[in-house]
């Protein structure tokens, strides 16, 4: 079964292919032949404006977290021994200071099915039944349902594709190591315990959350120049807004 086909999902991509169409008549004018490259950047920023809401939740979160880190520190050391005391403990804590672990996570989440949406919408040939006028739209040569990984192997990749999607992919690196070195996770250790490196594992889990900064970075290799656009400017609103709101919302010293 095709689930494309399905009819709440094909009425759902045919919503979001017919906005991009509107979209992309209306900033012609301006964007001449960028003009669907043009929509799916209005598209993001309209999204990301939807959940600057869940951006100050989320920055809120990150404040409180950071609040608690050297009472979850203690907790921590105290129970180490005891996983499901530890959890217990940790849960209790953050249910006396009416707060939650799992905070903050609705930016993440709600983008998930929007970059599915807009990856989708440049991989078929038809959608809801009709065709699909998206994948005729290029940005400087570049179709835009065409990946780099996927025009090196059909041997199609040309100096525009190079120039295009190395532009996307550094802006994402750029950004990535921004937010890497401007939210580094602080480390948090009781007065006396100086030697400590914080909470046991903190070290490591600071690397990986480095890294993981990246991982975008290679995911835009593989998708659609439309949504690779996407992927670009949503980071790029992400830093931003994180550096406005964590001036709104600081940290507590480490």
């Amino acid at each position: 079964m095709d689930i494309y086909a399905f009819p709440p999902v094909a009425a759902l991509l045919d919503a979001a292919y017919a906005m991009l169409m509107w979209l992309a008549g209306a900033l012609e004018p301006l964007a001449g032949s960028a003009a669907a490259a043009a929509s799916v950047v209005v598209l993001t920023v309209l999204v990301r404006a939807l959940l600057i809401p869940a951006g100050i939740a989320q920055a809120k979160a990150e404040q409180t977290r950071s609040r608690l880190a050297p009472r979850l520190w203690e907790l921590q050391k105290r129970h180490r021994r005891d996983p499901e005391r530890l959890q217990r403990e940790t849960m209790k804590l953050y249910a006396d200071e009416k707060a939650s672990p799992f905070a903050g996570c609705l930016p993440v989440l709600a983008q998930a099915p929007v970059v599915g949406v807009v990856y989708t919408l440049f991989l078929h040939t038809a959608i809801a039944g009709h065709a699909n006028a998206l994948l005729a739209e290029h940005l400087f040569d570049v179709p835009l349902g065409a990946s780099l990984v996927g025009t090196l192997v059909a041997g199609t990749a040309t100096a525009a594709t190079w120039a295009v999607f190395g532009g996307i992919v550094a802006v994402i690196v750029v950004v990535a190591e921004v937010t890497r070195r401007a939210f580094r996770p602080q480390v948090h250790a009781p007065s006396g315990d100086a030697g400590s490196p914080g909470l046991p594992g903190g070290a490591a889990v600071a690397k990986l959350a480095g890294a993981l900064q990246f991982t975008t970075a290679v995911f835009a290799l593989f998708v659609p120049l439309a949504a690779a656009l996407y992927l670009a400017v949503t980071v790029t609103w992400t830093l931003v807004q994180r550096l406005v709101l964590r001036r709104r919302y600081p940290l507590a010293p480490a």
